[in-house]
């Protein structure tokens, strides 16, 4: 018998985050500031919020999650983690129910939709060229190419107590994530208080038998390459 099969999941996941917490004693994490900085510069990346089940409240979940996000400032060498600014994604913080991936199948889960807000903060860490510390593709694509929100290979997945979005600031100054909206759209700013040059970004196909293989070039310099399974029709 599986013993991991039997642990009830509300206790694999404080297993999880005792272990996520030993591991980062000694990381210097970002953390809310109220200083009055000025960030002049900014790289942009625009996102439409597809229309669908659960719409409202996944519009309503990035929202509160946003509204974190922007509390926080990245100093030199300070690591923006997603779960450490975002907390849990429950009711009693402001979440709803929303549409997400859970290993490979699509389910409802309480903060559904958070992806799209950890993957626009990942593709906009990348035209920044900044170092990336964690970061999880999906493990399956599920959407058609007229769906897609953001280019195949440029998502990052995000589950509480497992899989993170974590991003280093490796520049001399202090940065931040700025998130807005506009009608159906979630628009990211890295605001920066020096110019940073935006980098190019690439992602490209390689179709094997059983899977999808995107590698990501960043100023045609490789990055890291992201396999995907295909979906599974029911």
């Amino acid at each position: 018998m599986n013993i991991k099969s039997i642990i009830p999941k509300h206790i694999k996941l404080k297993l999880r985050l005792i272990k996520r917490f030993l591991f980062d004693i000694n990381i210097q994490f970002a953390k809310a500031n109220n200083e009055k900085t000025s960030f002049l510069n900014s790289i942009s990346t625009i996102q439409e919020i597809k229309k669908g089940a659960f719409y409202d409240n996944k519009v309503q979940n990035l929202k509160v999650a946003s509204s974190k996000v922007e509390t926080i400032i990245i100093n030199p060498n300070e690591i923006f983690s997603f779960w450490k600014v975002i907390g849990l994604p429950s009711e009693k913080n402001g979440y709803k129910t929303g549409r997400n991936i859970i290993q490979g199948k699509i389910s409802e889960e309480i903060g559904g939709g958070l992806c799209q807000l950890s993957s626009i903060i990942y593709i906009t860490a990348l035209k920044g060229n900044l170092e990336i510390v964690e970061r999880y593709n999906h493990s399956v694509d599920i959407y058609k190419e007229n769906e897609r929100f953001t280019p195949l290979g440029s998502d990052a997945t995000v589950v509480y107590g497992y899989k993170d979005l974590r991003i280093k600031n490796n520049y001399n100054f202090p940065i931040r994530f700025l998130i807005s909206f506009e009608e159906n759209k979630i628009i990211c700013k890295l605001k920066s208080k020096e110019k940073i040059e935006e980098s190019n970004l690439d992602f490209k196909r390689h179709y094997k038998q059983n899977n999808i293989e995107v590698t990501t070039k960043i100023n045609s310099k490789q990055h890291c390459v992201s396999t995907y399974k295909f979906m599974e029709l029911n």
